[in-house]
């Protein structure tokens, strides 16, 4: 009898312990909520903002197993703003506080009050200052709630240009930049013009200038192109200027330099293509008849009369099929050999 008093007892604690995974206790789902909330990119988290934070429901109500308010709660929110702007508290804990409070930021005018007070200020660690600007990243993409706050955190950022932090103030620039403010672009074109004055590095500014492109940001980046401070700040200067018509001369100049590198040259044929793509027919059945053409160049140019020429340029002629086809046969180069391959399988004689 004992035994099977023992096997009742077992099968009875092995129903419960199966039963027990699906109780799922406030607390966990909270932390669950958490993690997700911090894994997901600005858009997502605006959904969150779009929305009034809702209490969780439980035996102990709005309160956690450890006392503390459950999250999306006001007083969690309230707790969270204490922690971020708590200059005793570890970096990671006010990181971690800042990004936590997003959600309920635009509910108290406060609270959004201190979050720029973090970033403007000087004396902060710099990781801080910027978890202090996602914040107010992520809670401007709640477009409607955020318009109370808009001319606050635009002056905010606009205080700050200057700031000694170079981090801060590249990030700050990016962030007017993209909302396509002009004294944040004037100040960007200023550095272009005048080195002494520049606020980040010319590649860095003519990135900033592409979001909201304007004549002169182009006539910048001409001038930039033809006398190029470094060669970084010339391919930005070039990637800029892949977006207007009037700069084909440019590319096509380029496209032809021998002494240009395969890489600049081929950034030029794919600005070609994009603003003047008969021009690229052009140049690349050029290069394919110049025997003493750089491999990579010739390769890109036999792309280009391969996948990008368009059914009304017709087809190509003999005299370059009859090219290829030697050039298949003879070139010690793998990728020229590919790209061969396939220029004559579409142009088949």
């Amino acid at each position: 009898m004992s035994s099977k008093r023992a096997r009742k007892s077992g099968g009875k604690a092995r129903t419960k312990s199966r039963a027990a995974p699906a109780r799922t206790s406030n607390a966990k789902a909270s932390t669950g909520y958490v993690a997700a909330l911090a894994a997901t990119p600005y858009v997502k988290q605006a959904n969150e903002l779009e929305r009034k934070p809702t209490k969780q429901s439980g035996r102990k109500g709005a309160a956690s197993r450890k006392g503390k308010p459950a999250y999306g709660t006001a007083a969690a929110y309230r707790q969270c703003a204490a922690t971020a702007r708590d200059t005793s508290k570890r970096p990671a804990q006010r990181i971690s506080a800042l990004r936590d409070m997003t959600p309920g930021m635009l509910d108290d005018a406060r609270q959004f009050a201190s979050v720029l007070d973090i970033l403007k200020n000087p004396n902060e660690p710099t990781v801080v200052r910027l978890a202090a600007l996602r914040s107010l990243e992520a809670a401007s993409f709640a477009v409607n709630r955020f318009d109370a706050y808009r001319n606050d955190y635009v002056q905010a950022l606009r205080s700050i240009t200057n700031d000694k932090d170079e981090e801060v103030r590249t990030r700050v620039l990016g962030a007017l930049a993209r909302m396509s403010d002009r004294p944040a672009q004037e100040l960007l074109l200023t550095g272009l013009k005048e080195p002494a004055k520049a606020l980040v590095p010319p590649e860095k500014a003519l990135q900033l200038l592409s979001y909201d492109v304007h004549a002169d940001a182009y006539a910048a980046a001409r001038d930039i192109a033809a006398k190029p401070p470094t060669k970084a700040a010339r391919r930005a200067a070039l990637r800029l200027l892949a977006a207007d018509a009037t700069s084909a001369p440019v590319f096509t100049k380029i496209l032809k330099d021998k002494s240009e590198t395969a890489a600049i040259r081929q950034l030029s044929a794919t600005a070609l293509h994009a603003i003047a793509p008969d021009q690229l027919q052009e140049q690349a059945r050029q290069i394919l008849l110049d025997a003493k053409e750089d491999d990579q160049v010739k390769a890109v140019s036999l792309t280009a009369l391969t996948d990008l020429r368009r059914a009304d340029q017709g087809d190509v002629d003999d005299r370059l099929y009859q090219h290829v086809n030697r050039m298949h046969g003879r070139s010690d180069s793998a990728l020229v050999k590919r790209s061969a391959k396939r220029f004559l399988k579409k142009y088949k004689r």
